[in-house]
């Protein structure tokens, strides 16, 4: 059996360390903010990520891009030239062109390394919610699966995998169109905290509408009730928008609650979060389905 690498990219959100623990390659993706382009690594070596929100905060409107072929073209031939297969796990084509533009590059170097075998997968995911899918991934791998029963087990599961969001502040949304002006005005006024999820085909989709801060963390965790299996043999992650003492308010709620294996937290990235906002607090976590 062939050896195999996985690679994502870095809208998983994962930590430097999950990165190294799990041994998964992450391609960094890009944004622009004042003027200037940056590459989002795990490890925030060109901007820290808590300065990308502290400028969103002030102001500043930032740009994104998705990964183009000449970096999908790099990052996946010299695997390809050291003989290894390749299974990418990418960022939501509801949310991006880079799965499409991931699946082409692969086409192409398929044909040229005709011995190696290159999968592309989907994950219908964002976030840490595509970071705990990469993290479930590399256990399976760990415990023995090959690069087709590893891709299978990908697709099989990726509707699993829970997304619950709760945003702070309504303008991130307006901008992309989530919600009106009107709407986006009005529920700042009387509070309101739209509580979202994504859906089985990869969108992000508003859910309900919650007075209050406190009451829209706790709803994160309520919807967990519903739909959780098995939460005491599960890690979870919860990811955030500069937000970090709601998301440790979440993570107490979710280990008294539910006795889950582990817990851990990041930031929301600055490439998603240029879009979700300061604030934003996610909870990811394999259940009956994504609803």
């Amino acid at each position: 059996m062939s050896g195999y690498q996985i690679i994502t990219d870095s809208n998983t959100d994962l930590t430097p360390a999950l990165v190294e623990e799990l041994d998964v390659h992450v391609i960094p993706m890009e944004y622009t903010l004042g003027g200037t382009t940056y590459l989002q690594y795990p490890d925030e070596r060109e901007l820290p990520t808590k300065e990308v929100y502290e400028r969103l905060s002030a102001g500043e409107v930032a740009t994104t891009n998705q990964i183009n072929s000449l970096t999908f073209t790099e990052t996946f031939e010299p695997y390809l030239q050291k003989g290894l297969d390749i299974l990418y796990i990418g960022f939501s084509s509801g949310l991006s062109g880079t799965y499409n533009c991931s699946r082409l590059v692969a086409q192409e170097l398929t044909e040229k390394y005709p011995d190696r075998k290159i999968l592309v997968a989907d994950s219908l995911a964002a976030s840490m919610g595509e970071g705990l899918l990469v993290y479930n991934a590399v256990q399976q791998k760990n415990a023995g699966r090959s690069i087709d029963e590893l891709y299978q087990w990908v697709m099989d599961n990726r509707n699993r995998l829970a997304h619950w969001f709760t945003v702070d502040d309504l303008n991130f949304l307006k901008r992309g169109g989530r919600v009106s002006g009107a709407a986006a005005m009005f529920g700042t006024m009387l509070g309101i905290k739209p509580v979202l999820h994504v859906d089985d085909k990869g969108h992000l989709i508003p859910v309900e509408k919650i007075r209050g801060r406190r009451q829209s963390l706790n709803a994160l965790v309520d919807h967990m009730a519903k739909t959780v299996e098995c939460p005491e043999e599960q890690t979870v992650f919860i990811s955030h928008g500069n937000a970090l003492e709601d998301a440790e308010y979440v993570a107490e709620q979710v280990k008294s609650r539910f006795h889950v294996k582990n817990t851990y937290i990041n930031y929301i990235g600055p490439v998603i979060g240029s879009h979700s906002g300061p604030g934003t607090i996610a909870l990811f976590f394999l259940g009956k389905s994504k609803d």
